[in-house]
Order: C-alpha cells, then sequence, then structure tokens
C-alpha cells in the first residue's frame, strides 16, 4: 500500500529499503518477487532518487535529471526484475555528436560504428581495435585493479589524446570516472555501451517512476515517502529495523539506498563496526558532482533536430580537470523532442546542459557570489547552444540552473555527489551485511555501479544476498 504521510507504520517486515533510487526500488521489487514483505522508504515526495524529474509552470515544462542515455542491458533488466512493458518503452537514440576542436563526428555508439571511425578517422589499425575491445571486455572485478584508465590508453593507443577523448569523454558524464581511476571503471561500463547502442525510456522518467511504483504496490511493497529515518536499530549486534521519528519500525534486514558514508557513518554508527571497517569507510572519496541548465521550449515553437546527445567542448585536448572545472569549456547537451514524450497532451521540447562539476567551487559561495555565478553558467551554455541553434533565446520561455548545492538539497547526497563514491567504496558495500548481519547496502558505488544500469542490477545482487541471508536465518 502508499502510505499517506499521517499514517502510523505498525507492522514488521522482512526488509525495509531505505532510498528509492533505481537500486532500492529494483531491491525491492526483486525480494516482493521473491515472496518477502517490503517497505520502501523515501525522504523525498517522490520515488525515482536521481532518476527523477521536475515540473515547471502548472506542467508545462517537463525536465528529466539524468542524461537520458544508458546501454541496451537496461532493457534485458527491466524486463526480467521489472515487467514486459517497462521495458518495451526502451528505445534507441539516434545519435551521438562529438564537437570538439579535436574532431567533429557523429556516432550510433555501437562497436561496428566505433570501429569505423577509430579506423577510418583516427587511422587505426583495425586489428589494435579489436584487441582493445577484447581487452575491456574480458575485464572484471576479479583482476588485478592497478592498471588506471591513463595507462590503458596509452597501452593501445599510445600518444593519442584525441582516441582518448572520443572513447573516454562519454564515460566522465556517464559515470565520472578520470584518467587516474581504475580502468576497470571504464571498461565494464564501456562495454555495457558497446553492446547495441545508447538508449532511453520513452516517455520521460516520471512515466517510467509512475510504472516502476505501480509495479511495487502490485507485488504488495509498502511505499511510505516524506520519511526519512532517524536511524537504523541494531542490538546485539544484529539488525531490528529503523528508527523513524522516534518509534521503531521492526524488520529482520534493512537495505540502505542511501549514500554509502552516510550510512556507514550516520544511519548505522561507528560504534557498532569494527575499528578497521570504519577507517575504511572514512577513507573512501566521494565522486564528482554536476550542474544542469534546464530550458523549456515555449509551446507551439519547435527546435531541428540537431542530435539526441551532444557533447561538446572547446578544451583543446582531453582533460578530465578541465571537464569538472567552473569555469566550463565543455558540455553535455541532451535534447528531448515531443516524439520522446508521445504521451503528453502537447508537444514539448526540452534542452538540458549537463557539466561535471566539484563541490569545493560551489559550496562556500555568498548567496550574491552564488546567484552570479548561476546567471553566468545560464548566459555562457546559451552561446555555446546558439552555435548549434541560432535563435534559440526566442524560442525558450523557461530557464533555471541547478548546482552541486542544488544536488545535496534534493537527494541529501554528501557534497552532491552524482555518481557516488570512488572505486574504493564498492569493497565497503558489499562487506557491509559480514559486519552487521542483515545491514546491506546498495547504490552508486565504485563508479561502475553508477548509471541506471548499474544502480538497478547492484539493487538486483544485494536484493539476492538479503534473500540468502532471509533464508538462513529461516532455516536456524
Amino acid at each position: 500500500m502508499l502510505f499517506k504521510a499521517k499514517d502510523k507504520i505498525t507492522k514488521s517486515y522482512d526488509v525495509i529499503v531505505i532510498g528509492s533510487g533505481l537500486a532500492g526500488m529494483t531491491a525491492a521489487n526483486r525480494l516482493a518477487k521473491l515472496g518477502r514483505s517490503v517497505l520502501l522508504l523515501e525522504a523525498h515526495n517522490k520515488l525515482g532518487g536521481f532518476a527523477t524529474w521536475f515540473y515547471r509552470a502548472n506542467k508545462k515544462h517537463v525536465f528529466d535529471i539524468s542524461l537520458h542515455g544508458f546501454p541496451f542491458g537496461m532493457k534485458k533488466t527491466c524486463r526480467k526484475y521489472w515487467n514486459k512493458e517497462i521495458a518495451d518503452h526502451i528505445v534507441q537514440l539516434k545519435g551521438v555528436k562529438f564537437l570538439n576542436p579535436q574532431y567533429e563526428l557523429e556516432s550510433v555508439f555501437t562497436r561496428e560504428d566505433f570501429t569505423k571511425k577509430l579506423v577510418n578517422h583516427f587511422k587505426v589499425d583495425v586489428s589494435s581495435v579489436e584487441n582493445f575491445y577484447n581487452y575491456v571486455e574480458g575485464m572484471n572485478f576479479y583482476d588485478d585493479q592497478q592498471m588506471t584508465n591513463a595507462e590503458l590508453f596509452e597501452k593501445f593507443f599510445p600518444g593519442r589524446n584525441d582516441i582518448v577523448r572520443f572513447l573516454m569523454e562519454p564515460i566522465v558524464y556517464a559515470n565520472g570516472s578520470t584518467l587516474d581511476d581504475p580502468a576497470i571503471t571504464y571498461g565494464i561500463v564501456f562495454s555495457n555501451f558497446m553492446k547495441k547502442g545508447v538508449y532511453t525510456f520513452k516517455g520521460g522518467t516520471d512515466h517510467l517512476i509512475k510504472m516502476m511504483q505501480d509495479e511495487l504496490l502490485s507485488n504488495n511493497v509498502d511505499i511510505k515517502k516524506h520519511a526519512k529515518i532517524d536511524q537504523v536499530v541494531i542490538e546485539d549486534g544484529i539488525v531490528k529495523g529503523v528508527l523513524y521519528k522516534g518509534e521503531l519500525i521492526q524488520s529482520k534486514a534493512v537495505l540502505s539506498n542511501a549514500n554509502l558514508k552516510n550510512t556507514v557513518l550516520n544511519m548505522v554508527g561507528e560504534e557498532h563496526l569494527p575499528k578497521e571497517y570504519i577507517e575504511s569507510a572514512k577513507k573512501v572519496r566521494l565522486n564528482s558532482s554536476s550542474c544542469q541548465v534546464y530550458m523549456g521550449i515555449k509551446p507551439g515553437e519547435s527546435i531541428p533536430y540537431i542530435g539526441d546527445l551532444i557533447f561538446t567542448s572547446t578544451h583543446p585536448t582531453f582533460d578530465t580537470d578541465a571537464l569538472m572545472a567552473k569555469n566550463i569549456t565543455s558540455r553535455t547537451f541532451s535534447v528531448y523532442y515531443p516524439d520522446g514524450r508521445p504521451y503528453d497532451s502537447e508537444h514539448k521540447y526540452a534542452i538540458v546542459s549537463s557539466t561535471n562539476a566539484r563541490w569545493e567551487d560551489w559550496a562556500s559561495l555568498s548567496e550574491e557570489e552564488y546567484e552570479f555565478e548561476k546567471k553566468k553558467m545560464i548566459e555562457e551554455t546559451l552561446e555555446c547552444l546558439g552555435q548549434y541553434i541560432p535563435e534559440i533565446r526566442e524560442k525558450i520561455d523557461f530557464i533555471e540552473a541547478a548546482t552541486p548545492r542544488t544536488i545535496k538539497k534534493f537527494t541529501h547526497h554528501e557534497q552532491g555527489s552524482s555518481f557516488g563514491t570512488k572505486f574504493e567504496g564498492l569493497d565497503v558495500s558489499m562487506k557491509l551485511h559480514e559486519k552487521i548481519p542483515g545491514m546491506f547496502h546498495a547504490g552508486s558505488v565504485g563508479i561502475i555501479m553508477s548509471g541506471w544500469l548499474g544502480a538497478a542490477n547492484y539493487g538486483v545482487i544485494q536484493a539476492n544476498e538479503v534473500e540468502s541471508y532471509l533464508y538462513k536465518r529461516s532455516e536456524v
């Protein structure tokens, strides 16, 4: 059932899921289908976590928060762990453009097309390309993690910064990777995208989350929004439930879809965990954040097709530090056309500009400085977009900017992290239940678990761990 704000929860559950990002929702749905009683608690007023949206001007404008591209594997995951209707709404994007001082290219983002570009445009021997693909496709969690992304590219394409940009830039926007991160953080995500291109959800994120909520309710998941918990309750080293508004909601297991560090250090608490584990958790680095500029097109106006995803940059070479700088040189435009929202009563066009960002560049600004920087970002974004749609200023009737501070406010992510934690967070996340029986975590950790597909699949992985725990507990 969907609890109302004033409803009091008196039941006990097999599992309580804290947070309704794609990992939390998928885990809840998986466990419910396995016959477990599940309570899903969400601090915000809607489900989805970072897979979310907002309306403006009485729903005249709707904006998706996340970049609207993910791998084909999301279709398989949704069909298996959600339902066929959701999976059938996942459709391929028409094209991805790259516009920068080193090259201007358009791709359908498949292995075959990337191979043609690397061979014909970048003049790389086809055997070198195939060797690269085979190497990254063979990467797994159990390999040596010492090789960095920079070393991976130097191994196969020495001295070719232009190729690094072509292969790496979209992945940076997908999961926040840098050249210094372990190569596996690139290889697994790139391999996923290289299967059959880039896909999106037809109907928009609001339509997707509505369908997911309906599926959760149909599988008897109890849902309560506006429900930020006080803490996870641990007694005699075992999970007993969660404390919400000072009262205990009992459960045999708890799965947190909140930020990893917030889960371990605040919701659970240092006093319940081994010293070495806490030290490892404290050393986990948060990943980068992002800024967006949301642009709504006037009703009745249209814009020409300029691509679905457009990676633009004025920086002379590829540089992950430059990608995150406050003085923006690189933007990715997500363009939303009416055929992507066929269920809306009116044809809607929207454009979202996204840039990677650092929390520290925005956190300490005064209110006056903050407003100035947002206005500057909006103006520079319009100037950039005007190169591709000269009349864009006349076509826009709504524009708004978001920063890392916006992300922290609405998601409670520490430092406004868009991509969870760096790679070392994965080990801490996966071992939480080993330290406290019944306490699990699923979320954006280790970079490879970022993005819609990674989040959903990690939810499945941890749901299976929860089910194994509950089954063993029932056997005792």
